[in-house]
């Protein structure tokens, strides 16, 4: 039995979500806030954030990197043509340049202010950084998010998927992140069609459908996110 710990928004918790679908596991979560820092959860990663997997009584794998090597270690080689860590060893690297970029680079200068500023701090209390939106953190965001969607949108219009022509972990990795801006509305789609197409790809893949469903109290979706065909 796999057990993920998860914040529901977090884009990096999203990722091995949608890993977990795609390689059928079978697993349970516990939907953890991380500024909350409980003991029981910092015994299993002091770091004290998400997502961290525990297979059985084995020890807690932690980030979202290291499950994924885990997880293609333990079950890549048996899902044959659908693993998604190429074979060639450039493309192991393409593949890993790119879930770097967009856990790392995207999340710190786009989605990750998004999220924090308009989602965790609805729920933070203020003594650890809750309250209202900073409009000048969510302004730096919107102006960040221009030059990934640029150069994304050569990728995407340059390769058949992310990292080459075959879908990797790369393609979810961007896909995870920019299914927390969508939901916020936050994604300017019409500026790269590319982009629009290859996520729109992703998104009506089944292990996209148990995020696609989830809501947030008092937050609606935007019109795009659920839409398979935005």
């Amino acid at each position: 039995m796999l057990t993920l710990y998860h914040h529901p928004f977090s884009p990096s918790s999203r990722f091995v979500r949608l890993l977990l679908g795609e390689y059928g596991a079978n697993f349970e979560m516990k939907a953890v806030n991380p500024w909350e820092r409980h003991r029981e959860f910092l015994m299993l990663n002091p770091a004290g954030t998400v997502p961290v997997l525990v297979e059985n009584d084995g020890p807690p794998i932690c980030g979202p990197m290291p499950i994924m090597e885990y997880l293609d270690e333990t079950r890549g080689y048996a899902m044959a043509d659908r693993r998604l860590m190429p074979d060639h060893p450039d493309r192991r690297a393409e593949t890993r340049r790119l879930v770097d970029w967009a856990l790392r680079k995207f999340d710190d200068e786009v989605v990750g202010h998004f999220v924090r500023e308009r989602i965790y701090k609805q729920d933070m209390p203020r003594s650890v950084g809750g309250g209202e939106p900073d409009s000048a953190i969510l302004r730096i965001a919107r102006a960040n998010i221009h030059h990934h969607m640029r150069y994304f949108g050569y990728l995407a219009a340059s390769r058949k998927w992310l990292a080459g022509d075959r879908l990797s972990f790369a393609d979810f990795a961007l896909a995870a992140e920019f299914s927390c801006a969508d939901y916020l509305g936050e994604v300017p789609w019409a500026e790269e069609e590319n982009v629009k197409a290859w996520y729109a790809r992703v998104k009506s893949r089944p292990s996209f459908r148990p995020l696609l469903a989830e809501k947030m109290l008092g937050m609606p979706p935007s019109l795009s996110y659920a839409d398979l065909d935005f």
